[in-house]
């Protein structure tokens, strides 16, 4: 398992749940070519990108690699790491047909060569038996977002937009994804001064 301070970026939900296996990291996808259109989903990258940095991770093939492109072109360079994967031929298990170049994706890179890449990058890659150091408790839980009426409740995903639009967050983020950016970028004083704001009456 590689950690990571930078959030890393990679193309879809699959890239995404297969890099989660060797990477404990922020994870975000561009969701394709969706990126090319969402202010809100940019602006998030630019912000981990100032904050620690990013890494861009994305297919090999004419797609993946207009997607880095265009986000190297929004993020300044010296906030971007860019690992790049190899040119494997083949097919996902998951599809019926091969991509139309017929090159594997993120997705089906295997472990190793994905090590690989984040080591020719210059990221520092240690495999090792030990067990993970036991991690410091996240600032923010599941509990905290149900208290708060954030999740889980029949107002919940309005009482959460109206905080990621305070946050200048991706109205898309669901309550997981807002868990994940409060405990990367936020402190709880902040977070409950702002929830205390948004229950005052105007």
């Amino acid at each position: 398992m590689i950690k990571l301070k930078q959030a890393v970026i990679v193309e879809g939900r699959y890239d995404k749940a297969r890099l989660a296996s060797l990477v404990d990291a922020t994870i975000l996808t561009t969701e394709g070519f969706r990126v090319f259109r969402d202010r809100e989903k940019l602006a998030l990258i630019r912000r981990l990108a100032a904050q620690d940095g990013i890494i861009l991770l994305t297919d090999s093939d004419a797609a993946g690699f207009r997607i880095r492109r265009y986000l190297a072109g929004a993020v300044p360079k010296e906030q971007i790491t860019h690992v790049y994967i190899p040119d494997l031929w083949g097919k996902e298990k998951r599809k019926a047909h091969p991509s139309a170049e017929g090159k594997l994706g993120v997705e089906g890179i295997p472990n190793r060569l994905l090590l690989e890449a984040f080591r020719r990058a210059g990221i520092s890659v240690q495999e090792t038996a030990e067990p993970p150091k036991k991690a410091a408790p996240p600032a923010f839980t599941k509990a905290d977002l149900m208290e708060w009426g954030l999740s889980g409740g029949p107002d919940s995903a309005a009482r959460r937009r109206a905080l990621l639009t305070r946050l200048g967050l991706p109205q898309r983020l669901n309550a997981n994804g807002l868990l994940e950016m409060l405990n990367r970028m936020y402190d709880r004083q902040t977070i409950q001064g702002i929830l205390q704001e948004l229950d005052s009456p105007r």
